[in-house]
């Protein structure tokens, strides 16, 4: 589910004919003032982060004046939700509510149809009011079941024109849920302001499925986050979206060690709940994972290699910790072959522990392990048998006997021949393959027995034993080769990847 902030739920309820306050959302503190001085002077400023409890963590305050608004917006802009920082707040029209009502229209998976939530009180502490919360089922065509609107309000003495009004907002909040594609759509609290109903808060989440077709909301990863995307998780999305052998997902969850942490952690995982696994056993070595990072379902050497690069763009890191399910059927080794490019092109000289569990891990493991002998670093390979608790100890002892520093993000190295008149290249899928023509009149038998068949040697010259468009699909192969011929002592080949952004 992609989540909204508050202004553009509300800006949902407004178009739907749902009174909501004044405002307008701002980013710097001067942007507050102005604001407060348009709206009158009595405003609530509140930051905008995707979070419930904002009130309890200071991030809702209540000015009187414009000077106020500024202060207040000046404390709130940077204060850090979870480990992201704030860069927005809204700032409203005061409206006190001579009473408040919790409404959420959701999607019941069980029961595969909407439901209407409904309670007679509103505002903080609605989760330890669970009891009091009425469910009201609704027809996908017709909305909220009337006859059970009119009972709760009956129950809850809400009468005459009120309930006329309250009704007919259900109404309309189940029109503009459906309309967004929204799994939920909540309004809490709801106000009584003046004798008339109004959104005071609201917050919205957006079918993952249904992003596409809504274009105004501004959603630029159609995923579940805890916060606005990063620059990092736009890229990784991108990458996500072009190649679709496997999947792919990358999260940011911390851009410095927790207080008390032995470190900022690399993580790569295979699987969810193996990674899960992985994840609190770095945790429990006393570490900090600074991402979520899954390529699962058989991903292409090329993704993998991406992912790694991404991971590597986070400065601070103390080590590199992949690890995933241990029993994917997934073929280990094209992972094997992404992350040696990647560790290879960055120069690691961070720890590097990888538990590739599962088919052909044996490969795999060799594969890694032959690769790690030419980097500065310590790069250990590890198998299924062996648990995510045991790697995740191995990696804080190589972290310790590392003499290097916290990671530094840094550009790729190519090879010397790569773009110069001593080459050849032939286009790939999202790159290039190039080739040393000095090191294949050398090494030609030895190239193309490790091109799985796509290379041939013409009198001398790199050839290709495929058409054009055969080879380009083939840059998970091509990696391959590029690998172990590195690992040979060959430097002829490289395969040059694009990461937009990166």
């Amino acid at each position: 589910m992609a989540r909204l902030h508050e202004h553009q739920a509300k800006a949902i309820l407004a178009g739907a004919g749902i009174a909501i306050p004044r405002g307008r959302v701002a980013r710097s503190p001067d942007e507050a003032a102005r604001a407060a001085d348009e709206l009158g002077g009595k405003v609530v400023v509140k930051i905008q982060a995707f979070t419930t409890g904002r009130k309890a963590m200071g991030g809702v305050a209540f000015a009187s004046n414009a000077d106020e608004a500024s202060a207040q917006a000046h404390r709130m802009l940077g204060m850090r939700v979870g480990q992201f920082p704030v860069t927005e707040v809204l700032v409203e029209e005061q409206m006190p509510p001579d009473r408040e009502f919790f409404v959420s229209f959701t999607v019941d998976d069980k029961a595969r149809a909407p439901l209407l939530l409904l309670a007679a009180s509103g505002g903080s502490g609605i989760e330890e009011r669970a009891r009091s919360i009425s469910r009201i089922a609704c027809s996908v065509h017709e909305g909220p079941d009337r006859a059970a609107l009119e009972r709760f309000t009956d129950e809850n003495g809400v009468s005459g024109t009120l309930k006329a009004e309250f009704v007919g907002t259900m109404g309309r909040l189940f029109d503009a849920a459906k309309k967004a594609d929204a799994r939920s759509l909540e309004v809490n609290p709801l106000g009584v302001v003046k004798g008339r109903l109004v959104a005071l808060d609201g917050r919205a989440t957006i079918d993952d499925y249904a992003v596409f077709r809504h274009p105004e909301f501004g959603i630029e990863i159609a995923r579940e986050l805890d916060h606005p995307p990063t620059e990092l998780e736009r890229i990784a999305y991108r990458v996500e979206q072009d190649d679709h052998r496997g999947t792919f997902f990358f999260a940011q969850m911390a851009d410095k060690p927790a207080p008390g942490s032995r470190g900022l952690v690399g993580f790569h995982g295979a699987g969810g709940g193996g990674s899960m696994m992985a994840m609190d056993a770095l945790v429990h070595e006393g570490y900090t994972n600074a991402n979520f990072t899954d390529t699962s379902g058989n991903p292409s050497a090329a993704k993998v290699y991406r992912a790694a690069r991404i991971i590597l763009e986070q400065p601070g890191l103390c080590g590199y910790f992949g690890s995933g399910s241990g029993v994917a059927s997934q073929e280990q080794f094209w992972s094997a072959y992404g992350l040696s490019k990647a560790f290879w092109e960055l120069d690691l000289d961070i720890p590097a522990v990888i538990r590739l569990g599962g088919n052909t891990e044996d490969r795999a493991v060799a594969i890694l392990q032959a690769a790690g002998a030419g980097l500065k670093a310590r790069v250990e390979g590890y198998r299924k048998s062996d648990t995510p608790a045991f790697i995740a100890a191995r990696f804080a002892e190589l972290v310790l006997q590392s003499k290097a520093g916290p990671w530094k993000a840094r550009k790729p190295r190519r090879p010397a021949f790569v773009g110069g008149a001593g080459a050849v290249r032939f286009p790939i899928v999202g790159g290039t393959l190039w080739l040393d023509k000095a090191s294949w009149r050398e090494h030609a038998p030895a190239i193309v027995a490790q091109s799985s068949g796509l290379l041939r040697d013409d009198r001398g010259t790199p050839a290709l034993a495929v058409t054009p468009e055969e080879l380009v699909k083939k840059d998970s192969e091509l990696i391959a080769c590029e690998v172990e011929c590195r690992n040979m002592g060959i430097e002829g080949v490289f395969v040059e990847l694009e990461i937009p952004g990166l």
